[in-house]
């Protein structure tokens, strides 16, 4: 597909950007030390801890030997997108710097960070054994009563109390907030952050475009059969979340043997995923699948 430049004239442009959101899900990284490099280019090493509970102490043999299991898991990253853009350097000197100047921020806040969330989020709600609940949530109350119920299945399910994100449409939380009683205000204050996401990045399943092949725009549209979610609660405990390579690459014109161009490239490998024995970290209210 070719660029669609507009050339400056004798004015100074003004920027029309789109409004637009940066990455949402980023409080979800997992820490960077807990992480390795696997043996491929496409995989991470986890660890996981399991331990024995407690047993009898006996007065004359002390303590009932306990074990601790120690293991690397190797996992697939999920992720591996990327994009590659050429700007004439005419093109950029003559729209005042802002064909090439502006095109990587605006790129990454308007295309990566809403594909990285919605892939996210619906990575968390496909995984077997996550709690996942349609219901149609038309006012507060409703809001209120489900929220309640989130709540409460994560803490019969001994999920930690620390660290649970609420990731919810801005309609939801207005129609929450609009109640004003101290019963709504005590549900989200359960939450370490709760997080308004424009429903335009919150599925159940989506599909990411090739870029090419009748695809050529890119980016990502929610998949046949998924569903618009309500909210997500979310423990940072349960979700295997990193990136692997995060690539920007900037070639100028004096280094570019095909043209006379500014070209930008970025590409993006990380996993999104949930833990086996942490499903019961992901709470996902949705609406029915159209």
């Amino acid at each position: 597909m070719a660029n669609a430049i507009t050339l400056a004239k004798k004015f100074v442009p003004m920027l029309d950007e789109v409004y637009q959101v940066a990455c949402l899900t980023a409080v979800l990284d997992g820490s960077p030390e807990l992480v390795q490099q696997g043996a491929n280019a496409n995989e991470l090493i986890i660890p996981k801890l399991e331990l024995q509970g407690l047993g009898d102490y006996d007065r004359n043999d002390g303590y009932a030997k306990g074990d601790v299991t120690l293991t690397n898991e190797t996992v697939k990253c999920n992720f591996d997108r990327g994009r590659m853009f050429s700007v004439d350097r005419m093109d950029d000197e003559e729209t005042a710097n802002i064909a090439f100047g502006r095109l990587a921020g605006e790129f990454i806040r308007t295309k990566v960070a809403p594909e990285l969330d919605a892939f996210r989020f619906a990575s968390y709600c496909k995984k077997s054994g996550v709690t996942k609940v349609q219901e149609d949530l038309q006012d507060g109350a409703a809001v209120l009563k489900s929220l309640r119920t989130a709540v409460v299945t994560m803490d019969e399910a001994e999920v930690p109390a620390e660290e649970r994100y609420l990731f919810i449409t801005p309609t939801l939380l207005g129609l929450l907030e609009d109640m004003n009683l101290d019963t709504s205000k005590a549900v989200l204050n359960r939450f370490a952050q709760v997080i308004c996401v424009p429903h335009t990045r919150f599925y159940t399943a989506v599909k990411q475009k090739t870029g090419k092949d009748g695809e050529e725009q890119g980016g990502f549209e929610k998949d046949a059969g998924g569903a618009q979610l309500n909210f997500l609660a979310v423990h940072k405990g349960a979700v295997i979340q990193f990136e692997k390579h995060v690539a920007p690459k900037i070639i100028t014109p004096e280094n570019n043997p095909d043209a006379d161009a500014y070209k930008f490239g970025y590409r993006n490998v990380g996993i999104a995923d949930v833990y086996e024995n942490k499903t019961k970290g992901i709470y996902a209210s949705h609406k029915s699948a159209e």
